[in-house]
């Protein structure tokens, strides 16, 4: 009887298992095409930066910097104007369009202001000096032409703009209102090594070196 048990239970658990194989079968199928298709999607879809890198083009290069998403910098900037000029030690942070800021580290005097933008509005933080006094006593420091963004904006928007590669630089350079703007960017890293302006009046110039530069894209 022990036996003739056995031999059920074993043909029964048998049966079970022919029934499920269908079904076992149509999963593991169903495994394999979900597999299939994000592998397909990774391969056509392949993380920008990937792209970036020893031997990246100079044109691969341009069209990193113009499709920049965000990023972070500290630089440093002159700007002669009237004979006078100012210095400034400036980190900025971009986020989305029309959306960044900049915090002062030099001059002493003014280290820790922070200048934020939002669409049109303009604040000013850390800071008993209100807007007319540092547009008088500090040039520029609060004008969009320091953001990199403003100068990518220009870029795109000038039908003439160019690029040329210089001493294992790429030169990005545009014209807009009359002023001349070129952009240095490291063919090696892909990052903004400086960018000089010529003001409209001939007389006036920004000049900034890029320290320390983190670029999202």
């Amino acid at each position: 009887m022990i036996v003739d048990r056995n031999i059920h239970y074993f043909l029964v658990l048998g049966e079970n298992i022919l029934k499920k194989k269908p079904l076992l079968i149509l999963i593991a199928i169903l495994l394999l095409i979900i597999i299939n298709i994000f592998l397909l999607f990774f391969y056509r879809n392949p993380a920008k930066n990937s792209k970036i890198g020893n031997n990246s083009t100079s044109q691969e290069i341009v069209d990193y910097i113009l499709n920049i998403s965000s990023y972070e910098t500290e630089i440093e900037v002159e700007v002669n104007s009237n004979k006078k000029q100012n210095k400034y030690t400036l980190k900025q942070q971009y986020q989305a369009e029309d959306t960044n800021s900049q915090e002062v580290v030099e001059p002493s005097n003014i280290a820790g202001v922070k200048i934020r933008k939002n669409g049109n509005k303009l604040t000013i933080e850390n800071t008993d000096l209100n807007l007319s006094t540092i547009y008088e006593n500090y040039a520029y420091i609060s004008d969009n032409r320091l953001d990199l963004s403003c100068f990518i904006k220009n870029y795109k928007e000038d039908e003439k703009a160019n690029w040329k590669e210089e001493n294992n630089q790429i030169v990005m350079k545009t014209k807009q209102n009359q002023e001349e703007k070129s952009l240095w960017i490291d063919k090696t890293t892909a990052k903004p090594t400086k960018l000089e302006i010529k003001l409209n009046d001939k007389k006036s110039s920004i000049y900034i070196l890029y320290k320390e530069v983190n670029l999202n894209n």
